[in-house]
């Protein structure tokens, strides 16, 4: 069970989202703005976001952003979007959040999503004792970051699964479909396009500025990392 924060400004959505969450067994916090959701954070510790996107005061984009500047990646971020459109979901992934709901969205989806990454950043999950290597490319599996040519980098829950699953098979080619399976849980979207939204995320982070890109596309099969 965790300690979650909902920053949601419509009352009716935030309050069944509270008594559902709590039906889990789940500690639950709620905002209903930007601002309000930013002054909790900075009072409490919380273990899971799940925070909408179009709110007064400050929007969920503003917020997820500022507050991985602040926090980091240890804590999943869920955005809820009435929107839908691959645009504004592109732009939830790019504020630093692991995954996103669309409205109206069954409770049953919500709380699968929040268990499946819960357990991505569970201290059993991976041996913390080891370390994936790719030529200039090293996987911290205890504090779940890359770090490439001395230089850190933060993951999101997701990203850090995609890029676990390409090292663990370092120089072999895997198709989306094997990515959406061994990356996303059963519950997940099974739109093969957000694994080409992750890869060119993990692009963006672990290739930039290098001559040398690790992260290639297997024309007709997917993508493959190698040295």
């Amino acid at each position: 069970m965790a300690k979650i924060l909902v920053v949601e400004d419509e009352i009716n959505i935030a309050s069944f989202i509270e008594r559902g969450l709590q039906e889990f067994g789940h500690e639950v916090r709620i905002a209903h703005d930007g601002e309000a959701g930013w002054e909790l954070i900075r009072q409490e510790r919380f273990q899971f976001l799940i925070v909408d996107i179009i709110m007064p005061e400050m929007d969920g984009l503003a917020l997820c952003r500022k507050y991985r500047e602040a926090y980091g990646y240890a804590s999943p971020v869920v955005m809820l979007t009435a929107l839908g459109a691959t645009d504004d979901i592109v732009k939830g992934l790019a504020a630093g959040a692991d995954d996103y709901l669309v409205k109206p969205f069954s409770f049953q989806e919500l709380e699968a999503r929040i268990q499946a990454l819960l357990r991505r950043i569970s201290p059993d999950h991976t041996d913390n004792n080891r370390a994936l290597v790719c030529g200039s490319l090293t996987l911290d599996t205890e504090n779940r970051r890359a770090v490439r040519n001395g230089k850190y980098i933060n993951l999101t829950v997701r990203e850090y699964r995609l890029l676990e699953y390409l090292m663990l098979n370092q120089g072999n080619p895997l198709s989306r479909e094997s990515i959406i399976k061994q990356v996303w849980d059963k519950e997940a979207d099974r739109n093969m396009n957000v694994v080409d939204v992750y890869v060119n995320y993990l692009r963006t982070k672990i290739d930039k500025g290098s001559a040398h890109k690790m992260i290639r596309t297997v024309s007709g099969i997917g993508y493959m990392i190698e040295a």
